[in-house]
């Protein structure tokens, strides 16, 4: 597992908290404000999250790992951007998310956290799904990753049965926050499942789950299967490839002058 640096560990944690904001300001934002009746939101949001990301991902390479790891990165990133077009766009089938699964899982959550930034990045550029959704995915593909490496340490079939569930879970947790992002531009006003920016957050929560159960919840389950499918078929042999080759690689976090 590659460790994180404590100005690594700031600089996820910051930019945690500004991704969160930037899914879930529909639930919190005032009435009275211009961003709940505007359209500007997802556009402020989509400029500051590659900001946001980019200055955590240069954190994370300059401070947090050597060029085996780096090397590891793009090999992991590649192989996620070549089968993700297998699947993506076929009743919510999705190839990726268990190679970040399990990438994380074997690398640590610091190096899950670029894997599926870099992965969704590329997969974005060679599918041509390049837009104002792309850091939405990025971060949120980055969140999955992440949480995989800070997951109990289990081995054996009990690792397997836990990356399985996990993948359940955040595939369909990875649907909900998206659908968060666009959801009050979705639809139009005075909807059943409409963004009403005068109701409370848990009004609101119950008109985003209706939205999410009447549009995008089959994809969402499709992810989640797949995911879950493909970690317990390919767990078992790509964690022990993966490990080995972390065991011969001696990935070393990067001791700069500053440190």
């Amino acid at each position: 597992m590659i460790a994180i640096r404590p100005r690594s560990a700031v600089a996820l944690t910051i930019s945690g908290v500004i991704g969160l904001a930037a899914f879930t300001w529909p639930l919190f934002v005032a009435p009275t404000s211009d961003i709940a009746h505007g359209g500007d939101a997802p556009w402020t949001f989509a400029l500051l999250l590659p900001v946001v990301l980019a200055v955590v991902l240069a954190e994370m390479s300059d401070h947090g790992m050597d060029s085996k790891a780096i090397a590891m990165l793009g090999v992991l990133s590649a192989l996620g951007a070549a089968i993700r077009p297998l699947g993506a766009g076929t009743a919510g089938i999705e190839t990726i998310f268990f190679l970040m699964v399990l990438g994380g899982r074997v690398f640590g959550p610091g190096f899950g956290f670029v894997l599926g930034n870099t992965t969704l990045f590329a997969s974005a550029l060679l599918t041509g799904g390049v837009g104002p959704w792309m850091p939405y995915q990025m971060l949120g593909a980055a969140w999955v990753a992440l949480g995989a490496g800070l997951l109990p340490q289990w081995r054996g079939k009990a690792e397997i049965a836990l990356l399985a569930a996990y993948g359940v879970v955040s595939s369909l947790v990875y649907g909900f926050l998206l659908n968060l992002s666009f959801w009050p531009f979705a639809v139009g006003e005075g909807t059943s499942v409409s963004f009403d920016p005068d109701a409370s957050a848990a009004q609101n929560l119950v008109k985003l789950a209706a939205f999410t159960l009447a549009t995008s919840l089959g994809w969402d389950l499709g992810r989640a299967v797949t995911t879950a499918v493909l970690v317990a078929v390919t767990g078992p042999v790509l964690l022990r490839t993966l490990r080995r080759a972390a065991k011969k690689a001696v990935f070393q976090p990067i001791i700069g002058p500053d440190h």
